[in-house]
C-alpha cells in the first residue's frame, strides 16, 4: 500500500513538472509587438536596408533611395516632354529640380510633393520604418486568415516626428512562421478619409531585400470598426480599388 502511494505521488509530481515546463515553454513563445517587428525586419532585409541603394519604377516614375554619409535620401524622377524633374526629400526638407536647377515651391506644394514621395517609398520598404522613434506598436492578438496564423499589430504615430499624417492608424498581419507582413490596412483622414486593406503578392528578394506588390482593397463605405477590417476581407466584402506594382527593381549593396 505504501509503495502504491509513493508511485502515485511520483506520477503526480511528474505531471506537475511537465505542466510547469509546458507553461514555461508557452511563456517563452509569447512575443511583444516590438519583438515581432524586429523579426519581420530581419526576415525582409535586416541590416541591408541601411547599406543598400535601391531604385524601382512605379506608375512610370523612377524612385530612388540612397544613403549618403549615413543619411537617407529619397528621390522621384520623371521626364515630362524635354524636362527631367527630380524631387528630393532628405534632412533638408523637400526640393524640386528641373534640368539641375532648383525650382521655388510654395510651402503647400512642397508638403504635397514631399508626402507623395515619402508614401511610395514607405510602402515599398515595409516593414523597414516600423522602428522609427515616432512609431508606437501594440499587439492586438493572434488571428487566422485562410489557413495561416498571424500576429496582428496596430501602429500609431506620435505627433512629433510622425509627419503630416501622424493621426493615421495602421494594422499589420505578420505570419507566425515567417514573420513576413502578408496583409496590412490603414485608416487615413485626408480627402474625406477612408480605409484601405492591402494583400501582398508577387514576393521576390532582390539582393537580399524583400519586395512585394499589393492588391489595394476598399471597404466601399461599409460601417465597420477598423480593427475588424480583416473580418470583412475574409467574408469577401472588400472591393479591389487598384494594384500597387513595383517594376525594374535594382538593389546595390555597399560592402
Amino acid at each position: 500500500m505504501i509503495l502504491k502511494i509513493k508511485v502515485m505521488r511520483g506520477v503526480f509530481f511528474m505531471f506537475v513538472g511537465l505542466f510547469l515546463v509546458g507553461c514555461k515553454d508557452k511563456t517563452k513563445e509569447l512575443l511583444t509587438a516590438q519583438e515581432i517587428v524586429d523579426k519581420a525586419i530581419l526576415a525582409s532585409g535586416g541590416p541591408l536596408y541601411k547599406t543598400s541603394d535601391v531604385s524601382f519604377e512605379f506608375r512610370d516614375l523612377l524612385y530612388r533611395s540612397e544613403w549618403q554619409k549615413g543619411k537617407r535620401i529619397l528621390k522621384r524622377i520623371r521626364k515630362k516632354d524635354s524636362d527631367t524633374i527630380i524631387d528630393i526629400r532628405d534632412t533638408k526638407g523637400f526640393r524640386r529640380f528641373i534640368h539641375g536647377q532648383e525650382v521655388p515651391l510654395t510651402d503647400s506644394l512642397a508638403t504635397l510633393y514631399s508626402n507623395s514621395v515619402n508614401s511610395v517609398h514607405y510602402f515599398a520598404f515595409l516593414p523597414y520604418g516600423l522602428n522609427d522613434s515616432a512609431v508606437n506598436k501594440e499587439l492586438m492578438g493572434e488571428v487566422t486568415i485562410g489557413a495561416q496564423e498571424y500576429y496582428k499589430v496596430k501602429v500609431t504615430f506620435d505627433q512629433e516626428g510622425g509627419g503630416d499624417d501622424f493621426d493615421d492608424v495602421y494594422l499589420y498581419w505578420f505570419n507566425k512562421q515567417s514573420f513576413k507582413a502578408d496583409y496590412l490596412a490603414y485608416k487615413f483622414h485626408v480627402n474625406g478619409g477612408g480605409t484601405r486593406f492591402r494583400v501582398a503578392y508577387n514576393e521576390r528578394y532582390v539582393n537580399g531585400i524583400r519586395f512585394v506588390d499589393y492588391e489595394n482593397l476598399k471597404t466601399d463605405g461599409q460601417e465597420v470598426s477598423f480593427d475588424d477590417v480583416d473580418r470583412l476581407y475574409q467574408e469577401g466584402k472588400l472591393q479591389l480599388l487598384s494594384k500597387i506594382e513595383l517594376e525594374n527593381i535594382s538593389v546595390n549593396t555597399s560592402p
